[in-house]
């Protein structure tokens, strides 16, 4: 029976024979594709065609960006472990459903998008499991200790992703975003790929596609921002729209004054000229208070908005500058909600002067001073607080969320409806996505996408901003229908963001946000090199929470680590910031630390929790940087760690000397495909059991670790419990886990330095990361004297495991005192020298 919608009367495939071609798939006349002969997709229709890797004409040889030969040589050197699907139909359609087989009884992975701008795992063995808009599948091929890759992607004018089906059916959407722009016959829509390593396969899949399209750069041939190894604030979650300087000042000035300073603030959302179109064109609108209210609002000039302008040089310099107080600042915020509810229920019925107070202002203008506005402000907190090497500001991809206002900015910008992708129509309910529908989006002309973005940085750049980050993007699939479709219209404004991004901020500033579509992937990430890979942070769940604050918190870990998988290979993963004073501040803690890219919060200005943070930050505002990005292991990839009530999220990465796994109770809550919603599964919020090996780090993931796979022996050190073992390598340590709850594990290989003597690093056990504390590590022999020599990154109790006690220990050119026990625990302490690293000498004999 076929699928529904599927466009009807499918042209025969040209070539009958079966597929011959140097690629491992096959596709034969029976209707099956199959891996080396076993069947992965059945009674695959007629108008499906396979072709081999090399046989399909690639980009990049007429590319501004051509890959490295590196890259060249890798993906033709394995290039029979690729193939591409293809397929035609009779009529011309802008929007093909179109079955690509029955995949049944064969366990995968898969990413789909649950929101416009989100996407998160979901796992099955049926085509029927599957969920809308998928963006990608992993197939377990247990028969051949294999992992097959199922990838759809970006041919011409059009952009796949699959679909499920009640028949098991996989159903490919191919769709231009424009009835204007049809199609008919497609040779490269879907890629698969095969590989032994599953994350091998992800990146050995995205090296042939980046070479085949040609539109993107991979991860690794990438500039990262300066800010992925550092603390940061956001001022998001203090105060929402009602953003201002004093309170911004007084947020970095609490972390700094506490001995964390931030070393790059986000100023988000609320600093902007944006108004309604129903309010004087050129004034900052008066009406910010509703729930969602900004999204309806637009662009209208390119300088901050009447808060931030009136800041005059050096006002929070003096001594008495203005105070804040974030306890009477959130009192007046909720009188002002309920001003806004009210109003909106009296329908205008509140006075002008009772309804215009919508913001709060600190600042008194001095009479006869020159406002300094935004860039006053980035100066003069460079000057107090000289730490603070990076401030990053907020925008929408289209300017505001409602784009730019017309007739404001002197570029072409129309009001476009925004309409919902069909694709989405059974997503998640978004307020987000119902007011950009409600109001539309104005749209800069296509031709103009690099002039909007120019106008904009252009002018951040010169006030001292050193990057921005670019919010609600994938906007732009709404409003494609008289733009040659979502492909076209996204390449002219990534085209304009890349231009301004390489010109305004080093080529790397830029943190990208509400982005995970395949669109964006492979359109926009040429000069784009750190994304969000999960929902936002949610200290409470705006629709009610079934079980207090804790349900949402492990889904978004779930979101961040299995979106890593295919992201990571493109852009650096941005966990998202978090409140160091929420109930579960400690779990999102666990994984920032391990996460491998940045640690920034959004505390309210003095709600903190520094004995958590010290866990992370250094006190010069570093942090102790994993070498890879954090990803599941190998048992959890096709496994439920939301509400199968059994799994551990357990997620590996490497330090450059060790590895770490860390171990997350993530169950009680997840996504719930009949209400197309995520919900609680409280039967689920309990306590696991699980197990974990020094053979759950993929220490081949890293040249300087892949040496550590053949080792024999570890030391593994669990943080929480405070607990030094041995183990072999494939030994495995049993846990028990609370809910929301989590254990760190530091792996360090034992090294044997003579006959009697064994030796293993851990690091800063005070450090949630232990092992990141370690720069440098080499053993050397001297006159019958073992040595040890370890740069460490950091401050306090230094643990290793040492089979024997030590001679001596010299540290920084002195003979330090140190603990040590015949079970092999060796501690001493590290001082903090400036953010120096210390040097370390250990004599062993």
């Amino acid at each position: 029976m076929a699928p529904p919608n599927l466009v009807p009367e499918a042209i025969p495939s040209a070539n009958l024979s079966e597929t011959k071609s140097t690629s491992r798939f096959s596709l034969s006349l029976e209707g099956n594709i199959s891996l080396d002969s076993i069947t992965l997709l059945s009674h695959v229709p007629n108008n499906v065609t396979l072709s081999n890797f090399s046989s399909i004409p690639h980009a990049f040889d007429t590319n501004d960006s051509p890959p490295p030969p590196y890259i060249l040589n890798s993906v033709e050197s394995k290039s029979e472990n690729g193939a591409f699907l293809g397929l035609s139909v009779k009529e011309p359609h802008d929007r093909i459903l179109n079955s690509i087989g029955k995949l049944i009884g064969r366990k995968y992975l898969s990413i789909f998008r649950f929101k416009t701008w989100w996407s998160t795992m979901w796992v099955g063995s049926n085509g029927s499991d599957l969920q809308m808009e998928t963006q990608l599948v992993m197939l377990q091929v247990p028969e051949i200790n294999s992992y097959a890759l199922i990838l759809p992607l970006i041919e011409e004018n059009f952009r796949s992703a699959i679909h499920p089906d009640s028949n098991d059916d996989v159903i490919l959407c191919v769709e231009s975003g424009s009835t204007k722009m049809k199609g008919t016959t497609f040779s490269s829509c879907v890629y698969l790929h095969v590989g032994d390593n599953p994350y091998d396969l992800m990146r050995d899949a995205f090296k042939a596609i980046r070479v085949h399209l040609g539109t993107f750069r991979l991860l690794e041939e990438k500039t990262l921002p300066n800010i992925v190894d550092k603390f940061g604030w956001c001022s998001w979650d203090a105060f929402y729209l009602t953003v201002e300087p004093v309170g911004l000042w007084h947020g970095v000035k609490s972390f700094v004054e506490n001995g964390f300073p931030p070393r790059f603030l986000i100023i988000d959302d609320g600093w902007q000229s944006i108004n309604m179109d129903h309010e004087p064109p050129l004034e900052d609108s008066k009406d910010l208070t509703g729930l969602g209210s900004q999204m309806l609002c637009r662009l209208y000039k390119f300088k901050e908005n009447e808060k931030f302008a009136k800041y005059q040089a050096g006002t929070m310099l003096k001594l008495d500058a203005p105070t804040f107080d974030q306890e009477k600042h959130d009192q007046k915020f909720k009188e002002m909600v309920a001003l806004a509810v009210k109003k909106s229920k009296l329908k205008g019925e509140i006075g002008e002067d009772e309804s215009n107070n919508n913001f709060i202002d600190y600042l008194k203008e001095e009479e006869g001073v020159e406002r300094g506005g935004l860039k006053a402000l980035v100066s003069d907190l460079r000057t107090k607080f000289p730490s603070l090497d990076d401030v990053y500001v907020w925008h929408a991809l289209c300017g505001a969320w409602g784009g730019v206002r017309p007739g404001t900015t002197g570029l072409d910008a129309q009001v476009t409806t925004a309409k919902l992708a069909a694709g989405l129509e059974k997503s998640m309910y978004d307020l987000a996505a119902d007011m950009i529908v409600e109001g539309g989006i104005g749209l800069v002309n296509p031709n103009q996408a690099a002039e909007l973005y120019e106008s904009m940085h252009s002018y951040l750049a010169d006030v001292g901003v050193t990057g921005v980050k670019v919010d609600v993007i994938h906007t732009l699939e709404y409003v494609s229908e008289d733009h040659g479709g979502r492909v076209q219209l996204a390449k002219a404004y990534y085209d304009g963001l890349t231009k301004s991004l390489k010109k305004n901020f080093g080529g790397s500033g830029l943190i990208a946000s509400m982005e995970q579509c395949n669109d964006f992937f492979f359109l926009a990430t040429k000069q784009i090199s750190m994304g969000r890979v999960g929902d936002d942070f949610w200290f409470e769940d705006p629709n009610g929470d079934p079980m207090g604050v804790y349900w949402l918190q492990g889904v978004h870990m779930i979101h961040c680590s299995y979106n890593s998988l295919w992201q990571g290979q493109l852009i650096q993963p941005d966990w998202d910031m978090f409140q160091s004073d929420h109930l579960c501040a400690e779990f999102h803690a666990g994984s920032r630390a391990i996460c491998g890219g940045p640690v920034y919060v959004s505390d309210k200005v003095g709600r903190h929790n520094f004995d958590l943070l010290r866990k992370l930050v250094l006190p010069d505002g570093t942090i102790l940087k994993c070498q890879h990005y954090a990803l599941p292991t190998r048992d959890c990839l096709f496994e439920n760690p939301l509400f199968d009530g059994k799994t551990l999220l357990k997620l590996w990465n490497l330090n450059k000397y060790a590895g770490v796994v860390g171990v997350f109770n993530c169950q009680g809550a997840g996504w719930y495909p009949e209400e197309h919603k995520c919900k609680a599964y409280p039967q689920f919020y309990k306590s696991i059991s699980g197990l974990v090996s020094p053979d759950d780090v993929e220490w081949e993931q890293k040249d300087l670790t892949a040496q550590f796979r053949n080792t024999q022996q570890f030391a593994i050190y669990l943080h929480k419990a405070d607990n030094l073992q041995l183990v072999r390598s494939k030994e495995q340590i049993s846990l028990t886990v609370q809910p929301t709850s989590f254990e760190i594990l530091t792996v360090s290989p034992v090294h044997k330095l003579n006959e009697r003597a064994k030796f293993a690093p851990i690091g800063l056990e005070n450090m949630f990361n232990s092992g990141g504390s370690i720069e440098f590590l080499e053993y050397g022999f001297k006159v019958d004297i073992s040595t040890v020599k370890i740069k460490v990154k950091g401050s306090g109790t230094f643990l290793s495991y040492s089979s024997e006690k030590p001679k001596e220990i010299v540290l920084n050119g002195e003979k330090v005192e140190f603990e040590w026990s015949t079970n092999g625990i060796l501690k001493f302490g590290i001082p903090w020298i400036g953010g120096n690293l210390s040097d370390v000498f250990i004599s062993i004999s």
